[in-house]
């Protein structure tokens, strides 16, 4: 009897052992769990850019990643993912792990795609969690110097109208801003161009300056080297207000062409699972190294004009912006299988 006694209070011991272990284990995951932004993270940060290497994306995000890996205490790769007008590098991250260490770069070309594509493989605006915007960079009418002897857009129209189809502008894609702004402009002027697709500035930039195009309505950014050069001649932006990089270029407004405002925002989201607070804190240290002075200055010499701001002023945009690019998309009829 003492023998078996003695057996069951060890086993029930055990027992209580045993359940006291669990509820520590269930107690430390309790703690962890709200937590987690302070440990995270652990690993590299990857951040995608839907473009190739050398466009306004990529010179953005590295910018970004430069400052940003210094204030999270771990590497901020930029990779490239290019191709179908920004949309193969938007569907990779949407289907990514969401733990916050696989970002997209993305841009109003997002925006487009929603209206321009048939069908994606994703949805842009439930698919995703906006982080903060990044920079606002105007687009610019630029013509090759050397062949366009066109100083102005009405010399511009002029030419065009003389030689209709003759004439080719280069995009970053099917569907991105680029792509749609050409259209809006020959729709509002009544010219015809020949419409080339790349997969991004950079070697969109290259045929222009090596003549295989005549003109683009490009980012700032990637041409500006390139005007101050003489190499290539601006002769008007895109957006309402004129660019402190050009300001002696005139808007496509003043030049004539009524209501053209159109610019290209740039923003970081997140799959849209990426929890709260891990969201939360790339916000906060995201729109730290964007508000500070020495990546300021760097979009200053690049073009761009610094946003910032909070996950639901981005997803607002985001919003307004599809809405608003949903009606010119209409309106000038184009449509991607």
């Amino acid at each position: 009897m003492t023998a078996v006694f003695r057996s069951h209070t060890r086993r029930a011991a055990l027992t209580q052992l045993g359940g006291i272990s669990a509820l520590c284990m269930l107690g430390t995951f309790a703690v962890a769990g709200p937590a987690r932004a302070d440990t995270w993270p652990t690993k590299p940060i990857t951040l995608v850019v839907p473009f190739p290497a050398g466009g306004t994306t990529d010179v953005l995000a590295r910018a970004l990643a430069d400052k940003l890996q210094q204030s999270l205490g771990q590497p901020v790769i930029v990779e490239s993912k290019p191709g179908a007008g920004a949309t193969l590098g938007a569907d990779y991250v949407a289907k990514s792990k969401p733990d916050g260490y696989t970002l997209l770069v993305g841009a109003v070309h997002h925006t487009i795609a929603s209206s321009v594509y048939r069908k994606l493989p994703y949805d842009f605006q439930k698919d995703f969690i906006p982080i903060t915007g990044i920079a606002m960079v105007p687009n610019v009418l630029v013509v090759n110097a050397g062949q366009t002897p066109a100083r102005n857009v009405a010399e511009l129209v002029t030419q065009l109208k003389a030689q209709p189809g003759k004439f080719s502008y280069g995009s970053n894609g099917n569907g991105t801003a680029q792509h749609l702004i050409g259209t809006q402009f020959q729709n509002i002027t009544g010219t015809e161009l020949l419409h080339v697709p790349y997969k991004g500035s950079g070697p969109m930039a290259t045929d222009l300056l090596g003549g295989q195009i005549q003109l683009s309505f490009d980012t700032i950014t990637p041409v500006l080297q390139h005007i101050k050069a003489g190499k290539l001649r601006a002769l008007a932006v895109t957006t309402a207000k004129r660019s402190s990089a050009l300001p002696d270029v005139p808007t496509l407004e003043e030049a004539g062409l009524k209501g053209f405002d159109i610019g290209t925002w740039f923003g970081v989201l997140a799959p849209v699972a990426t929890p709260k607070d891990v969201v939360g804190k790339l916000n906060t240290e995201m729109v730290k190294v964007i508000q500070s002075p020495e990546f300021r200055k760097r979009m200053e010499e690049i073009g761009a004009e610094p946003t910032g701001g909070s996950s639901d002023q981005l997803a607002q945009q985001i919003r307004n912006e599809t809405a608003k690019f949903g009606k010119l998309v209409k309106a000038a009829n184009v449509t991607i299988e």
